[in-house]
């Protein structure tokens, strides 16, 4: 059962990204978007990590994707306005994005022949554990990464600041 399930949730997230790059509303992009987190959530929870599905859900396909939506309509695209690309620019695009393929098939390829094989633990992905993975070994970048966050909501809010002249 979980197997179809996989195959099921693999073929609707590759197809939702492939309908992400071919559509040509810049919503119906960010719908299919939608459906592809969800996807991917799904397959979090398949692995047993229902913690990350959640997060997953809530922070991409809900804060991030609102967000998107909502420049997006404040840009009001068109194709009327929007300027028309070269020949020569798909050409390149093209090759680059087949470029990429092939570099990312060559590094999953070998990635595969050093993955470790271990046994299958039921409580990876909860949340006891990860907590316990997070504040125990990885305490040092846990605590190095929040203080950039901190840092970087200052520098946001003094970039937004207006001068007072």
């Amino acid at each position: 059962m979980t197997l179809y399930l996989f195959y099921f949730l693999s073929f609707l997230a590759v197809l939702s990204a492939l309908m992400v790059v071919v559509s040509k509303n810049p919503v119906h992009s960010v719908l299919y978007l939608i459906m592809t987190f969800f996807a991917i959530a799904g397959h979090y929870v398949l692995l047993n990590a229902q913690f990350l599905a959640a997060v997953h859900v809530i922070v991409y396909a809900g804060a991030i994707m609102v967000l998107f939506l909502y420049v997006i309509m404040m840009l009001n695209l068109n194709a009327d306005t929007e300027p028309q690309k070269g020949k020569w620019l798909r050409v390149a695009a093209t090759v680059a994005g087949g470029i990429l393929m092939v570099v990312l098939v060559g590094a999953l390829r070998s990635a595969a022949d050093t993955l470790p094989v271990t046994a299958h633990d039921n409580q990876i992905g909860m949340i006891k554990n990860l907590g316990k993975v997070l504040y125990k070994d990885f305490m040092l970048p846990f605590e190095i990464s929040s203080i950039l966050f901190l840092v970087a909501m200052v520098g946001a809010v003094m970039l937004g600041k207006k001068e007072i002249k």
